[in-house]
């Protein structure tokens, strides 16, 4: 009798759940997946740092943001360089050989018209190009070099009041379907900043912390074809979803079960029970933790994020189902060594640009 009632109570809190929180208690699959060798062709003697962005444009070319070219002394070295290569992985071209703006690299994306963006965290700097790789658009400031009181910024705690136009430690961009900018302003001024289509500055939200709309490193962003605004709030573990208005949607969280035998890409494994929030311990290298964010065209549109830990990729619904995942850490292809950014221009293509293994792979998926 006690066994029934048990079994009765289970089937009425399993028919409260929405359907999606229904088939959501089953694992979700692994997807099956390829990965091109040798995708990218270097020229003889040039060979990709930290490989810290990857985009594709409209006309199928992918270009690389590295922390390659590095100049200057071992600590505070200048590094971001910009390459291009065609469909087919040829090199075609490097893009702001030098540009004042290049520091550190993190993260690159092409708008609906076609232009590219690159946001460096070095130099606190958005950065707009056209077509033919001429600077059109600038965004924040890089600080001085002539400045005697010039030196790296500091993450005070609690951190000092951002500023309107000017960014602390940027991270990356979206748009949506009226030409306004977000920009994710990212790992000391923990908001969104919004630009509209002339350019000019609107505004800003969100604030530090771990609370409903609050940020511990806004890592990545994107946006759908609805106009709503991903935030992968890396640090708290989440990805968090807005309306142009900056009112918060919904929260995503990826929980997937993690083998004990996951090796770590680098250093130690997160301990379990550890949990992330601003002025704690960081959820940044716990599993499901989004360091990426891409949402593919359309029309029917998913999610791919990815984590550092156990080094996998997730494919997610926009309603933030778990479809499915992919890979795990590692240094041979088809596994990954913390994964920065991914570029998906279609549902079963990705581009995935490593830190670790400063390299880019060209992925194909085969989902059931």
């Amino acid at each position: 009798m006690r066994r029934t009632r048990l079994a009765a109570l289970c089937l009425v809190a399993l028919a409260s759940l929405s359907p999606a929180a229904r088939a959501q208690t089953a694992a979700p699959p692994q997807i099956a997946f390829e990965s091109q060798p040798d995708f990218l062709k270097l020229p003889d003697g040039l060979n990709l740092g930290e490989a810290s962005g990857v985009a594709v444009g409209p006309n199928g070319h992918v270009v690389v943001f590295s922390r390659g070219n590095t100049t200057g002394p071992a600590y505070g070295a200048a590094a971001a360089q910009l390459l291009e290569f065609d469909h087919d992985g040829r090199f075609v071209r490097e893009i702001g050989h030098n540009l004042y703006a290049w520091s550190f690299a993190h993260a690159i994306r092409f708008d609906p018209e076609g232009n590219l963006w690159a946001a460096d965290k070095g130099s606190d700097m958005v950065i707009r190009f056209d077509p033919q790789g001429r600077v059109t658009w600038v965004f924040g400031r890089k600080p001085e070099a002539a400045d005697e009181s010039a030196h790296p910024l500091g993450h005070p705690k609690p951190p000092l009041s951002p500023v309107p136009g000017m960014f602390r430690q940027v991270t990356d961009m979206a748009w949506d379907s009226a030409g306004n900018t977000y920009i994710s302003d990212g790992y000391i001024n923990s908001r969104v900043a919004k630009i509209g289509s002339d350019g000019q500055w609107i505004g800003s939200f969100g604030e530090p912390g771990s609370g409903p709309g609050q940020f511990n490193t806004l890592h990545a962003i994107a946006i759908d074809n609805h106009d709503r605004i991903y935030v992968a709030d890396r640090g708290n573990g989440r990805i968090q979803v807005f309306n142009t208005a900056g009112k918060l949607l919904r929260i995503i969280t990826i929980n997937v079960p993690v083998p004990p035998d996951a090796p770590a890409a680098i250093g130690f494994k997160p301990e379990a029970g550890e949990t992330g929030g601003y002025g704690g311990a960081s959820a940044t290298m716990h599993p499901g933790a989004p360091w990426t964010l891409c949402i593919t065209p359309g029309p029917v549109q998913y999610i791919y994020t990815s984590d550092a830990y156990p080094g996998r990729i997730y494919k997610l619904s926009l309603d933030g189902k778990v479809l499915g995942w992919l890979g795990g850490s590692g240094k041979q292809l088809k596994q990954f060594g913390w994964i920065h950014e991914l570029a998906c221009p279609s549902e079963n293509e990705l581009y995935v640009a490593e830190l670790l293994n400063w390299r880019v792979q060209k992925l194909t998926l085969h989902p059931r």
